[in-house]
C-alpha cells in the first residue's frame, strides 16, 4: 500500500502540470490562430523603395494632411480675431508649422503614391464653425482649448508611428511632425487658456479602464 504522503505528492504535481497546461493552452491557441495582430500587420502592409509601408503609417499621413486643412485656416482666423498676443502668436505658429507640415506630406504622399484628402473631416469642419461663430475672449478660449485637445490626440499618433514604423519617409516626416505639433502644444498652453482639468477628464474618459489587481 502507498503511504498517504506519496499520493499526496503524486496529487500536488498532478495539479500543478494541470495548471500549467491551462496556462500555455491559451497562448498556443493564440499563436495557432488567423487575424492576429502580426497577420493583419502583414496583410495590410505594402512594399516601397523606402521601406514596409503599413496601415498605420497609411493613417498618420491621411492625418498630417487633414490637420493642416483645418488647422491652418483656424490659424490665420486666431491672427485676426484673437484679442490676446499670446492667442494671435499661437495662430502665426500654426500657419507656418503648418505650411511647412502640409508641403512635406505631399512630397511623401508623392513619392509613395498615395492619394490624399482635399478637405477636412466632417469633425474638423465642425470645429471651424464653432470657431467662426464665437467672438471676444469667447473666442480666445474656444481657439485655445478646441486647438489644444486635438494636437494632444496626434501627439500620441506621432509617438507610435514614430516608434514603430518601418518606413523611412514616414519615419522622417514623424519626426517632423513632432517638433511641430510638440511646438504648437506650448504656444497654446502659454495662452493661459488651456482648461487642463477638462482635458484630463476626456483622456480619462475616453481610455480604457485603468488595469485593476485580481
Amino acid at each position: 500500500m502507498r503511504s498517504p504522503a506519496v499520493n499526496g505528492t503524486g496529487l500536488i504535481v498532478a495539479g500543478l502540470v494541470a495548471t500549467l497546461a491551462a496556462l500555455l493552452f491559451p497562448l498556443w491557441s493564440y499563436e495557432d490562430r488567423s487575424g492576429t495582430g502580426l497577420d493583419r500587420l502583414d496583410a495590410e502592409t505594402v512594399s516601397t523603395d523606402f521601406g514596409p509601408l503599413s496601415a498605420l503609417d497609411r493613417d498618420f499621413i491621411t492625418k498630417v494632411r487633414l490637420a493642416g486643412l483645418w488647422e491652418l485656416p483656424a490659424g490665420q482666423q486666431a491672427e485676426e480675431r484673437g484679442t490676446t498676443k499670446a492667442v494671435r502668436t499661437a495662430g502665426r505658429h500654426l500657419v507656418e508649422g503648418h505650411a511647412f507640415l502640409d508641403a512635406r506630406v505631399r512630397e511623401v504622399a508623392t513619392r509613395l503614391s498615395l492619394e490624399l484628402p482635399s478637405q477636412p473631416s466632417p469633425q474638423q469642419r465642425g470645429w471651424l464653425a464653432e470657431l467662426s461663430r464665437a467672438r471676444g475672449e469667447t473666442y480666445n478660449q474656444k481657439f485655445a482649448n478646441i486647438l489644444r485637445r486635438a494636437h494632444g490626440k496626434v501627439f500620441s499618433v506621432v509617438a507610435e508611428v514614430r516608434a514603430n514604423t518601418r518606413n523611412s519617409l514616414v519615419r522622417a516626416l514623424s519626426d517632423d511632425a513632432n517638433t511641430t505639433v510638440l511646438d504648437h502644444i506650448t504656444v497654446l498652453e502659454a495662452t493661459g487658456l488651456v482648461d487642463f482639468e477638462s482635458i484630463a477628464r476626456d483622456a480619462a474618459t475616453a481610455g480604457p479602464p485603468p488595469l485593476t489587481r485580481s
